[in-house]
């Protein structure tokens, strides 16, 4: 079964849950109710999607991938999220977050970004709704990823740079942590993925779901498998989340990098354990103490070494299974896309394209469903380098 929310403790069984310092525990609260009184007000959600026709332009096509299929040997169907405004899924998040700030009076947003597209996309909304933004981005991230930073600040957002650790997603997340904690009575934290303590895997999955609702609605029949990336995984349960009841295959491409039997993967679910990471019981990347190992992926977007506890949920009960990719897979994956179809994908969706070349001798005859979570022009710099 699936939980339309997670239970009284924050969790979805066994994951999830707050393990977050005492300062914040007040604002968490806070936000809880803020999100369930907005997400029972009428005005609130009409304003949402209002938003969402006008501005984003959703919403975004379901693409009938019909060279892609012949050259696969199955159906495959593409959910177009690299043509919502500022090119991947990452802006619903950001605009319903960012109304829920405006909403409980907070003047100041901070955010984390890995791939630079979450970063863009609360800068945007930040611009939109005339609130203040700051986000936090790993120093190595923000070298991958210059048209992004860019892209903030001409946005007039301030980017920055995050040198501890990897300087990647894991250590930009803690960064923007330790920023709320000292400022949590003028600013929201809007965190980008399904993950960190309760409630915002809650709270971003159902700013997301629309990609799922949409999808369902513009299907003329149900297909036989869903698939997306997953780094923290919201754009997976995005589109996951409204066909988990339906009855088919859900699949999770996780970034295998250089190997999952290296230690340069980001493969949470496949090669982790269960842990705490960033507020959360969740599947993690860890050492036999306990402690956070590094995650890698040619795609900055997918080295987080933890996934959300509803994906973990999920894994855990088979309603969806994980499988992973390397980082020659991505690039070969990127190019069957633009080849085939004329559509640059970022690396994180080149992974989930890969994996349907990988298993395509179990497809034959079968329908397929991929979420194309972003656009690629902000990969162009490491796909060059990688061909």
């Amino acid at each position: 079964m699936t939980l339309q929310r997670p239970d009284a403790r924050g969790r979805f069984g066994t994951y999830g849950g707050v393990f977050a310092p005492e300062t914040l525990m007040p604002a968490l609260d806070e936000l809880e109710r803020a999100f369930e009184e907005a997400w029972a007000d009428d005005g609130f959600v009409g304003r949402f999607h209002e938003i969402l026709s006008t501005y984003v332009g959703r919403p975004t096509p379901l693409h009938e991938a019909a060279r892609l299929s012949e050259h696969l040997g199955f159906r495959v169907l593409l959910k177009r999220e690299d043509l919502a405004h500022t090119g991947a899924h990452k802006i619903n998040n950001a605009i319903g977050q960012a109304l829920l700030a405006q909403r409980m009076g907070k003047p100041r947003i901070i955010a984390e970004t890995g791939a630079g597209q979450h970063g863009v996309a609360t800068a945007t909304a930040a611009a939109y709704l005339g609130l203040e933004c700051v986000v936090y981005m790993g120093a190595k991230d923000m070298e991958r990823q210059r048209l992004n930073v860019e892209r903030m600040r001409l946005l007039g957002t301030a980017v920055e740079p995050v040198t501890t650790g990897a300087s990647t997603l894991k250590d930009a997340v803690s960064a923007a942590f330790r920023n709320w904690v000292e400022t949590v009575e003028t600013t929201h934290y809007i965190i980008g993925s399904v993950v960190g303590p309760h409630p915002f895997p809650w709270i971003v999955r159902e700013f997301q779901r629309v990609i799922g609702d949409e999808a369902l609605a513009q299907l003329d029949e149900l297909p036989d498998l869903v698939v997306a990336c997953v780094g923290g995984g919201s754009n997976a349960m995005g589109i996951f989340h409204p066909f988990a009841d339906k009855g088919l295959e859900l699949v999770g491409v996780e970034a295998a990098g250089l190997g999952v039997d290296t230690e340069h993967h980001g493969a949470s679910i496949g090669a982790g354990s269960p842990g705490v990471l960033h507020g959360s019981q969740t599947y993690m990347l860890q050492d036999d103490d306990g402690q956070v190992e590094e995650a890698y992926s040619i795609s900055a977007g997918l080295d987080y070494p933890g996934v959300g506890p509803e994906h973990a949920y999920f894994a855990d009960l088979g309603i969806a299974r994980y499988e992973s990719v390397t980082d020659a897979e991505a690039i070969e994956g990127v190019k069957l896309l633009c080849r085939t179809e004329g559509i640059l994908p970022a690396l994180e969706t080149a992974h989930a394209i890969a994996w349907l070349e990988k298993a395509k001798s179990d497809l034959a005859g079968k329908t397929v469903l991929v979420n194309v979570s972003g656009r690629g022009d902000k990969d162009v710099d490491t796909i060059l380098e990688h061909l």
